[in-house]
């Protein structure tokens, strides 16, 4: 149960003291019942509001696609960096949200803010085997070695990755497919073979591509259907 000025809040870009006075003037109502306190208390799953006669849409969670640009850090508790959350609409910013896993400081693309911890863990846990591909430019050009070794699975100093699709693209360009995300794990696969990442992009997870129309910087809400697609299990 939360208090209605709280629900409301995370629904609508009303202030607090906006939605206080709201209830003074009679303007809220809840089930189809006038609200009289900001403090009364409310199952947020099964509500309906108006607002001025207006019925509002309740979400449960909020799932925001972000095309990351570099310069910023994925995370939420960092003082001293711009982290990727500076991004964030004030809209949205009554939720407690934070990014479902990590691109490093430098890396760019395709990136998932949400305040749904088990939507994150679905998509981040090796067991549901979610896709994510990259687009990478290496300080050397990619081999045949390199795709084959990336198929039958890199060693590195933390285990075996599993196996992991590299495609060539250009002299010195590739798109890698994994399916899990250790800590620097491109980057790390690379450098088995003497090969520097000087650009990293990721362009999808599960089977949801970035969207053209987003450019760096940009953030929106994802629809129902791509929330499907961001589900997709790995088919490659």
């Amino acid at each position: 149960m939360k208090r209605i000025d709280k629900i409301i809040s995370e629904q609508t870009n009303y202030s607090r003291k906006e939605i206080k006075g709201l209830i003074a003037q009679g303007a809220v109502y809840v089930n189809n019942t006038l609200v009289k306190k900001p403090d009364d208390k409310y199952d947020d799953t099964s509500i309906t509001i108006k607002i001025n006669g207006k019925q509002i849409d309740i979400k449960e969670h909020i799932y925001l696609i972000l095309n990351k640009p570099k310069g910023y850090v994925s995370t939420t508790d960092t003082k001293t960096e711009k982290t990727v959350l500076d991004l964030v609409p004030e809209k949205y910013k009554t939720r407690i949200l934070f990014p479902a896993g990590r691109l490093d400081k430098d890396t760019t693309g395709l990136m998932i803010i949400t305040d749904d911890g088990e939507f994150a863990h679905n998509i981040l846990s090796p067991r549901k085997h979610v896709k994510k591909i990259y687009e990478v430019t290496l300080d050397i050009p990619a081999t045949e070695t390199m795709v084959d070794g990336f198929q039958k699975g890199v060693i590195l100093n933390d285990g075996e990755c599993k196996s992991a699709n590299l495609e060539i693209t250009g002299i010195n360009t590739a798109k890698v497919t994994i399916s899990e995300g250790r800590y620097h794990q491109i980057k790390r696969m690379f450098g088995c073979y003497k090969a520097k990442v000087i650009e990293l992009n990721r362009i999808c997870i599960g089977n949801f591509y970035l969207p053209k129309d987003l450019s760096l910087g940009q953030i929106r809400e994802l629809t129902v259907e791509e929330l499907d697609n961001i589900n997709g299990t790995e088919d490659y």
